[in-house]
């Protein structure tokens, strides 16, 4: 029996319900997702950092279409829940912001995330304003909550990577994205456990929190003791799979010995991920 979108939906849902943390990894593309799909995870996250990588290209330099491209090819290769990484929303204005999460859906996905940092070309200015910003989250919950099916939609604040340490900002942003209805929440660069506890104690939905940060990343366990209901792994899945690349492409290059044959993933293993 095929997997529908409700029931997709439903799943991702009760994964944010239950009494244990759950991993959701970022895959990068169709093949990457079966892998983890076969190694059991439960849903696959993508990441704006991965997706443009795939594209060849640099983090925030990818559009709307090549994202939502992109992520179809993703929901199409396994029978997992799948949510997107759609940056900023794609939108100068919020009925722009609630057609991109509009179009989200309409793919198959039953998840996505928005942030509020602004687009690359407003450098000076890294985050929108904390109304603006609100406003733009609830165009997307506007756009999500009449499809038939639940979707997740979780609301990104972005001051702590980019310039504004203050924890006090970032949990004042989380929460009003809370009450304009983001189903889950997320703070990427939170530096310590210590503020993993005080944001997960200031709200009340799901908190995401991002690994893959080198000197950020804690164990599933301590996370979870934190508070932490989800763990997303932004890029760092593709960074090691690409430094892989790296390895053995130099090894072949300069040594012009064929070692990494041996240290790689069986080929039958892989075989039988994507076989479907």
């Amino acid at each position: 029996m095929a997997v529908t979108q409700l029931d997709k939906g439903n799943s991702f849902r009760a994964l944010h319900q239950g009494t244990r943390a759950f991993v959701i990894p970022n895959a990068w593309d169709a093949g990457s997702a079966r892998v983890l799909a076969g190694l059991g995870f439960s849903a696959i996250a993508t990441s704006s950092y991965a997706t443009a990588g795939a594209y060849g290209t640099r983090d925030g330099r990818i559009t709307r279409d090549q994202v939502l491209a992109h992520a179809r090819a993703i929901v199409d290769a396994t029978d997992l829940p799948v949510s997107v990484d759609l940056e900023h929303g794609f939108g100068a204005t919020v009925n722009d912001v609630a057609e991109t999460y509009r179009h989200a859906a309409a793919i198959g996905l039953v998840g996505a995330t928005i942030e509020d940092l602004t687009p690359t070309n407003r450098k000076d200015k890294p985050l929108f304003d904390i109304g603006e910003a609100t406003e733009r989250v609830a165009a997307a919950v506007a756009a999500t909550r009449k499809l038939g099916f639940p979707f997740m939609l979780t609301a990104r604040a972005e001051g702590l990577r980019h310039g504004n340490t203050d924890l006090d900002d970032a949990i004042k942003r989380l929460q009003a994205y809370e009450k304009a209805g983001a189903d889950v929440l997320m703070a990427p660069g939170l530096p310590d456990l210590a503020s993993v506890k005080a944001v997960c104690a200031s709200i009340a939905k799901p908190f995401n929190f991002m690994a893959g940060i080198p000197g950020m990343s804690f164990t599933v366990a301590e996370l979870e003791a934190a508070g932490v209901r989800r763990i997303s792994l932004a890029g760092s899945l593709y960074r090691a799979a690409m430094g892989g690349l790296v390895a053995a492409a130099r090894e072949l290059k300069d040594k012009g010995t064929f070692g990494y044959v041996d240290t790689a993933l069986r080929s039958a293993e892989l075989a039988g991920f994507m076989r479907g």
